[in-house]
């Protein structure tokens, strides 16, 4: 009997996978615990048009992550910062600094945990920083710190 898995079952497939089972293990186990549906016509034609609405949707998510890559590029970002007597920085610039200056000049909020930084910023000068969006998507742009 081919049913469509509603969760992950072990040894037979993960979600939404159309599997071949024996019928005994299909009415007696799998379908009383609602762990599958028989693969009808009805149940493929639901998988095939969910599976469609979730390309689309990851689609739209890389081509809105490329549109935010292209508008980050190449953009200088300048944080003013206080020193002491020997001219060395109090604190370090953090990812967070960087993401509240990014919301201020581009109007665009981002996820500080998806701000690389390669070393610590704890002096004067321009830093070249990296904004993953996705893991194969990614916009570097430069940290001028002044004072």
């Amino acid at each position: 009997m081919k049913v469509i898995l509603l969760c992950d079952v072990k040894g037979q497939g993960k979600k939404d996978q159309i599997v071949e089972v024996s019928d005994g293990y299909a009415r007696n186990f799998l379908l009383p615990q609602k762990k599958a549906v028989p693969a009808d016509a009805k149940a493929t034609s639901e998988l095939k048009s969910k599976e469609e609405a979730k390309q689309f949707r990851i689609s739209e998510d890389r081509k809105a992550a490329a549109a935010l890559a292209e508008k980050i590029k190449d953009t200088e970002i300048e944080i003013v910062m206080d020193h002491g007597a020997d001219g060395r920085l109090y604190g370090s610039v953090t990812a967070k600094d960087i993401a509240e200056e990014l919301k201020k000049k581009l109007s665009i909020d981002v996820d500080k945990r998806k701000i690389v930084l390669k070393e610590n910023i704890k002096a004067y000068g321009k830093y070249s920083v990296e904004l993953k969006i996705l893991a194969d998507i990614s916009a570097k742009f430069v940290v001028y710190v002044h004072q």
